[in-house]
This record gives structure tokens, C-alpha cells and sequence, in this order.
């Protein structure tokens, strides 16, 4: 599911269910982060891990740990970035070279409405228009899940470009199906704030896809070398 949303440089693994991955065995390091962790925490960690490690293996990387550095962003081995993501029944990873992109980031989520009120937290006026728009057309896709998901791929992508925190309202994001596809399309963020330098030009929106499937939206952001 998120192969299809990313270019074919980028190494995407992910496993549905409860398969062999949620007992993946963890590295001492990885099991330190998460040794008070409740079990269901713990297994998520492990089988995310295994999908990036298959995904080293694939690029002809050594696999090795995934440990988290500033405000929970995976620290990839050197040469590689990429992305992780995990809901219920569903983790996955993608893994690119850096020198074949400058940063991405995927995300998946349970297709269903989000809570009441976060839609208003995390949504500008402008968003709540246009996705009142699309489920006029498309009554079938959660366009709020959606636009959440599109948000937490582009804040994934953006944070290690920049090392900051980008809030849900600095982006504004606006959605599109493809044509004869309703349930698949791309998106462009349009960054409110000052953007990062990616070969020394700076980047003023992000470019995603998205597909609605299988009980699951996901959404992934490919942010190229200038």
C-alpha cells in the first residue's frame, strides 16, 4: 500500500495483522527504550523495526538498530533516511539513499472519522472547506483522517531537514483524487513558515500521495534534491 505512493528509489516493507514481526527479536538498545513499555508498545516498536531492517537489507545495508533521537525521529545508519509508521493492524517502512532524496515520510491511520474536535485542532478554515468539498463527492473516504495523516507525513518529512517542530496549522494542505480513482490522489502542503534550504534554494511546500484501502489510509511525502 505505501510502495505505490513512493518513487522506486525509496525500499518500502510493511506487514498487516499479527504476523512474525510483533515478536521480532530487538536489539539491546532498542530493548532499553522500551523496557517500562506496556506490551502492546513494546511489540509495535519491535515489528516497525523489522519492517526497516528488511528494508536495510533490500538497499544492501547491514541491518542494525533503530533508536530514537530528538522528539522520537528515528536515527537512520549513515547514507540511508526514511520513515516509519504503525496503527492497529498495520506498521510499516520505507527506506531511500540519501543521496536520492533529501528527506520523506509516510504515515498510515484507521480509516474512520477522527475523534470530536480534533479536526478543529489540527485543520485551518481553508481545509475544513475543501474537505467539506471532497466528502460532498466522495462520501466514502474520511477526508479529516486524511488530511490528519497527510499532516503527521509532512511533519515527518519535514523535522529532519530542519530539527524543529512544525504545528498542525503551518501547513495548509489541499487534497485530490485522481481521476476515475477516488480513493487514491496527492496533496501539496504549503508551508506557512520559512521552509528549510534543500540544495540551497528554499523549499516552500510538500508534495504527497495518498491511498484509501483495506480498512487503512496512508499518505507519503518525497521531498527530491534540488
Amino acid at each position: 500500500m505505501i510502495e505505490e505512493l513512493l518513487p522506486d528509489s525509496v525500499v518500502a516493507v510493511e506487514a498487516y495483522g499479527d504476523d512474525e514481526t510483533d515478536r521480532a527479536p530487538l536489539h539491546p538498545e532498542e530493548l532499553a527504550v522500551v523496557a517500562q513499555a506496556v506490551d502492546k508498545r513494546r511489540r509495535e516498536f519491535a515489528a516497525v523495526r523489522a519492517c526497516a531492517r528488511r528494508a536495510m537489507e533490500k538497499l544492501g545495508v547491514p541491518p542494525q538498530p533503530v533508536l530514537p533521537g530528538d522528539r522520537g525521529a528515528p536515527r537512520w545508519p549513515e547514507g540511508l533516511t526514511g520513515s516509519m509508521t504503525h496503527c492497529d493492524g498495520y506498521r510499516a517502512a520505507a527506506l531511500v539513499r540519501a543521496t536520492d532524496l533529501a528527506s520523506l515520510g509516510i504515515d498510515a491511520e484507521p480509516h474512520a472519522p477522527l475523534p470530536e474536535g480534533v479536526l478543529a485542532a489540527v485543520a485551518l478554515p481553508a481545509e475544513r472547506e475543501r474537505l467539506s468539498l471532497l466528502a460532498t463527492r466522495e462520501p466514502s473516504v474520511h477526508w479529516d483522517r486524511l488530511l490528519f495523516s497527510a499532516k503527521e507525513s509532512v511533519y515527518k518529512a519535514w523535522f529532519p531537514l530542519t530539527g524543529k517542530w512544525l504545528d498542525f496549522t503551518e501547513a495548509d494542505i489541499e487534497v485530490h483524487t485522481d481521476p476515475g480513482t477516488p480513493r487514491l490522489g496527492g496533496f501539496r502542503a504549503e508551508l506557512l513558515v520559512p521552509g528549510p534550504l534543500v540544495g540551497g534554494r528554499p523549499l516552500t511546500h510538500f508534495e504527497g500521495r495518498w491511498a484509501a484501502r483495506r480498512g487503512l489510509v496512508a499518505t507519503a511525502v518525497t521531498v527530491p534534491h534540488v
